[in-house]
C-alpha cells in the first residue's frame, strides 16, 4: 500500500500556477530557438570561409542546449524529485535511449568488423546500395565515400549486415572499366573486334600489364560490344571510358559501321548481379 502511494506521487499536483510556469517555459523555448536560429544565420551570412560554416554548425547545437535546459527546469516541476522517482525516470529514459541508439551501436560493432575483414579501405572504389565512389575515410560508425559528382556521402557501417558491398579495386590499382557499343547487325564482326582492341591499345590511360577483352553479344536489335580494360590509376576511370568511347565511335564511323536502331524497350542492362556503376559502363550507340 505504501509503495502504491509512493508511485502515485511520481507526478506533482498540477495547479494553475504550475501550468502557467510550464507554459512560460514552453514559450521561452520557442522564442529562444527562433531567435538563436535567425541570429546565428544572420551572423553566418555576413561572414566568409570556414568561420561561416562553423557558425552554421552552432545552430543545431544551440537548439539542443536550449531544449536540455528547458527539460532540466521543467522535470522537477512535473515530477517529485525523490530518489525512487529519479531512479524510475532515469530507467525509463535509459530504456528509450537504448532503443533509439540500437542502430548506432550496431554501426559501431560493424565498424569493428570492417576493420578486421576490410571490405573497404581508403582508396577503394566501392558501390554500396547504389552509392558509388572512392572511400576517403573509414571511421568508427561511418565510411565516407566521395562520389564522382564530388558529393561526400557518410554511409553507416550498419549496411554491412544486409547489403552487398561491391569493391571495384579491392585495395589495388587494377579497376576494370567497360565501354559499350551497340552496332547494326550487318557488319564484319572480326574487323570490329580488332578495331575496338586497337582503340584500347592506343589509349593514353591504358594499363598494359592487364588484359584487354572484347566481348560481343548478339541481341534482337543488333550486336552489343564491350571493351573491358584497365586504366593506369583507378581515378582515371571516367577519362579512360570517355577516351575509349569517343575514339571508338570515330573508328567505327570511318569504317562505315552503323549504330543499332534500338527499340524503346531494348534491354541494355549489365549482366545479372553486377551493378552498372560497379562495371563503369557507358552506353554508346
Amino acid at each position: 500500500m505504501d509503495d502504491q502511494k509512493q508511485y502515485a506521487k511520481l507526478f506533482n499536483d498540477m495547479d494553475s500556477q504550475t501550468v502557467i510556469t510550464l507554459g512560460i517555459i514552453l514559450a521561452s523555448v520557442i522564442l529562444l530557438t527562433i531567435a538563436s536560429q535567425r541570429g546565428l544565420s544572420w551572423l553566418a551570412n555576413r561572414l566568409h570561409g570556414q568561420v561561416r560554416f562553423r557558425i552554421f554548425a552552432l545552430v543545431p547545437l544551440t537548439r539542443l542546449l536550449i531544449l536540455l535546459t528547458a527539460l532540466a527546469i521543467a522535470v522537477p516541476i512535473v515530477i517529485e524529485p525523490s530518489l525512487r522517482n529519479m531512479v524510475t525516470l532515469l530507467g525509463a529514459i535509459g530504456l528509450a535511449i537504448g532503443f533509439a541508439l540500437k542502430d548506432y551501436v550496431s554501426s559501431l560493432i560493424a565498424g569493428v568488423v570492417s576493420a578486421i575483414e576490410l571490405p573497404y579501405r581508403p582508396g577503394d572504389w566501392v558501390d554500396i546500395e547504389g552509392t558509388y565512389g572512392e572511400v576517403k575515410h573509414v571511421g568508427m560508425r561511418t565510411v565516407e565515400i566521395q562520389t564522382p559528382d564530388d558529393d561526400l556521402v557518410a554511409m553507416p557501417h550498419l549496411k554491412l549486415w544486409d547489403s552487398a558491398v561491391y569493391n571495384a579495386n579491392n585495395g589495388g590499382t587494377s579497376l576494370q572499366c567497360v565501354a559499350n557499343f551497340y552496332l547494326h547487325p550487318e557488319h564484319e564482326a572480326d574487323g570490329v573486334r580488332k578495331a575496338l582492341r586497337d582503340v584500347a591499345l592506343t589509349s593514353a590511360y591504358l594499363k598494359f600489364d592487364q588484359p584487354i577483352i572484347i566481348v560481343a553479344e548478339e541481341k534482337p536489335w543488333g550486336t552489343h560490344y564491350r571493351i573491358r580494360a584497365y586504366p593506369v590509376d583507378p581515378r582515371q576511370q571516367f577519362l579512360f571510358i570517355t577516351d575509349l568511347t569517343v575514339r571508338g565511335k570515330q573508328v567505327l564511323s570511318r569504317a562505315g559501321i552503323k549504330p543499332a536502331l534500338l527499340p524503346p524497350d531494348a534491354a541494355l542492362d549489365t549482366p545479372k548481379g553486377v551493378p552498372d556503376v560497379h562495371r563503369r559502363q557507358q552506353r554508346t550507340q
